[in-house]
């Protein structure tokens, strides 16, 4: 059957080449994902104006949280899913992949609509002027009411390839990027509906990919689809989701805490313009690290179905090949920061000021972007083998322990400079905090006479 052709050739197939056919369709998924911000951040900064563009940097610790929620159910789920399928459980799957459904409707919902009532409150909090209010509120506001729908598509998705479908995945996601180019121009320019229109744009491209990804599922034939009995929320099955999905979505909520500290000190070092700025470079050093994270997406299946199935000198495998291909990919982001960051802060505005604070910006924070690879790797390694408590201790380390004293720090001696340094000296010091913790383990599990077995 071709769901059995699907899950054999991971625990048979050479390691490299699985690599390649998952994380490159996983890549071009996150790629593809951070072209929504990009996209919608391009054309408001041309189309709307340079506050917008602040609004819209103003915008971005709360889509954040909204993404990290998200990932506790998407990458939790998926997880499971291939680790269960790894086990030969398919009835096991189907019900990770109903509770995965009614996590996303349920998280939507709570949190998208109960935002809504006090998000003023929420941009003022996270830095919201006067001039960026308006931008801020008319672009989350719809953001918020179509969470449900926002979590459904991404969270189906990260099933559809836990379940061996990864290029299927990634041609989701690419169907929605291409909808939400040709719907945002129409929005924001035809209709003159400006922020409001670009976060109108994104939801119906996200519509468009949710209706493809329906029709995936209701086809009986695939590993996973549609069956009665399977939409009942089972309490293991929840709590394995959140054990695993937790590190990501720590990960990620830090990061909006981080946001948050970043963009109130660049309000006291550079006014609305410098939080403009960081939107900017956040977008472009986001698509680096998307694409790393793409190829962990990749590993994800290989390692959690490996570690199911007792093969666990493939799970290492698997982790050595990551961590080459995440430097590679770090490397090339940094020569891109510091040698074309003109080119890409015009990409999103022709304000002198805004630009010329958005060049600095990307050469001083990318100084150690080299590093980031591995740790991220290492980092989405743990949680693909259950190791949930170290995915998130290095999840924390970077965000909350060593960036945000140094955000509060440097700046005093450096001001804006220093806010850019803090991110680098960050960035140095997880990675070693990363290789350590990694090195340890190993030492632990594999030479202190402990069993392979239990790394599960």
């Amino acid at each position: 059957m071709e769901q059995d052709r699907h899950m054999q050739a991971l625990e048979r197939e050479p390691i490299g080449k699985l690599l390649l056919q998952y994380s490159l369709p996983a890549i071009a998924g996150m790629v593809a994902y951070s072209l929504y911000n990009v996209i919608d951040s391009i054309f408001i900064g041309h189309g709307v104006g340079a506050e917008a563009l602040s609004g819209l940097g103003v915008a971005f610790p709360i889509m954040s949280l909204v993404f990290a929620l998200g990932t506790l159910v998407g990458i939790g789920g998926a997880a499971v899913c291939s680790i269960t399928l790894g086990r030969h459980d398919r009835e096991g799957a189907f019900n990770v992949f109903g509770n995965m459904l009614l996590l996303s409707i349920i998280l939507g919902i709570a949190f998208g609509w109960g935002c809504c009532p006090i998000l003023h409150p929420i941009l003022h909090l996270f830095g919201a002027s006067s001039g960026t209010m308006p931008h801020a509120y008319d672009f989350m506001l719809v953001t918020l009411l179509g969470l449900p729908l926002t979590y459904a598509f991404f969270n189906m998705n990260h099933a559809m390839r836990a379940s061996g479908y990864p290029r299927k995945a990634m041609l989701t996601t690419i169907i929605t990027v291409v909808a939400n180019v040709a719907f945002a121009p129409v929005f924001i320019f035809t209709l003159g509906w400006g922020m409001t229109g670009a976060a109108i744009a994104t939801l119906l491209a996200q519509c468009v990919g949710l209706a493809w990804i329906i029709h995936h599922y209701r086809d009986s034939s695939h590993t996973i689809h549609f069956t009665k009995g399977i939409y009942r929320l089972r309490r293991g099955i929840c709590t394995a989701i959140a054990s695993i999905g937790m590190a990501p979505c720590l990960l990620n909520a830090c990061g909006c805490i981080v946001v948050l500290v970043i963009n109130r000190q660049l309000l006291d070092h550079g006014g609305d313009p410098a939080v403009g700025a960081f939107g900017v470079i956040s977008r472009v050093q986001i698509l680096v690290v998307m694409v790393v994270i793409g190829l962990t997406q990749g590993m994800q299946p290989i390692a959690g179905y490996n570690l199911g199935a007792g093969r666990l000198d493939r799970v290492r495998q698997v982790l050595r090949y990551g961590i080459i291909a995440g430097t590679g990919i770090t490397t090339f982001g940094w020569l891109a920061c510091e040698l074309f960051p003109h080119m890409l802060a015009g990409m999103f505005t022709d304000n002198a000021e805004l630009k010329e604070i958005a060049e600095r910006g990307l050469r001083l924070s990318a100084l150690a972007f080299p590093l980031i690879g591995a740790p991220i790797v290492i980092g989405n390694f743990f949680q693909s083998i259950g190791r949930a408590r170290i995915s998130i201790f290095l999840s924390l380390t970077r965000q909350m322990i060593f960036l945000v004293p140094l955000l509060l720090v440097l700046p005093t001696f450096w001001g804006q400079n220093g806010i850019w340094f803090a991110m680098a000296t960050a960035d140095l010091i997880s990675s070693a905090v990363a290789w350590i913790t990694l090195s340890w383990f190993f030492r632990r599990k594999m030479k202190s006479g402990i069993h392979d077995e239990e790394m599960a």
